[in-house]
């Protein structure tokens, strides 16, 4: 059981920590939101932690880098740090668990290799927290200025798909997180249990006595 949960909690935590860098990347973490009865417009727009873009209506995408960090808003600015900062956790959450597997050979002791493999789920949930926080702030945000009256309608935006990506990635993270340390611990238990032989001692016609043998 311990070792089904190994494998699948490694799986998770490369998938969570692939999905974390998609949502990183990704320039549609706030798109425009289209209402009040405006179906055609001339232009979407986009905006990610790192670029914002401009779709047009012919299909054609134009992007441009934020000029500065400081001059964004204090939810993306602190989405950005958070991001980097799950994708290198989950990151190092897969490798520690990879080196502590049973299907690998970087450590040989049991004890160490369940620690291991626990230190790498901490990581992974560590991870999952990181990334589930800026998510959700955003999002809070987004609603926030959406049902906001004092807000131009030009001005607000909707839940774009790096937030649901984002998502993704925590759950992943933390299930994954949780799968290994369960399965650490369980190693862990076990190599604890150390079980001492039985000292047997002959009897005088060189016979091992039968209260010996259990």
């Amino acid at each position: 059981m311990s070792g089904c949960l190994e494998v699948l909690g490694m799986c998770l935590a490369v998938g969570g920590s692939l999905l974390v860098m998609v949502a990183c990347g990704l320039p549609t973490w706030k798109v425009s939101a289209h209402i009040d009865g405006n179906i055609v417009v001339a232009q979407s727009f986009w905006d990610g932690l790192w670029m914002s873009c401009v779709v047009q209506s012919t299909g054609q995408i134009q992007c441009k880098l934020h000029d500065s960090v400081l001059a964004l808003s204090a939810d993306l600015q602190t989405a950005r740090a958070l991001t980097v900062i799950a994708a290198v956790l989950g990151v190092l959450g897969a490798a520690v668990t990879v080196s502590g597997a049973r299907c690998t050979n970087c450590v040989r002791t049991p004890s160490t290799k369940a620690r291991a493999v626990m230190c790498g789920g901490a990581l992974c949930v560590a991870a999952g927290l990181f990334v589930l926080v800026p998510v959700c702030w955003m999002a809070n945000n987004i609603i926030s200025d959406f049902y906001n009256p004092h807000v131009p309608l030009s001005s607000k935006r909707e839940i774009g798909s790096a937030l649901y990506i984002g998502w993704a990635a925590a759950a992943l993270l933390l299930f994954a997180g949780a799968g290994l340390c369960c399965s650490g611990l369980r190693d862990d238990r076990k190599a604890r249990a150390v079980k001492y032989p039985v000292n047997k001692s002959p009897v005088h016609s060189g016979e091992y006595d039968k209260r010996n043998y259990v």
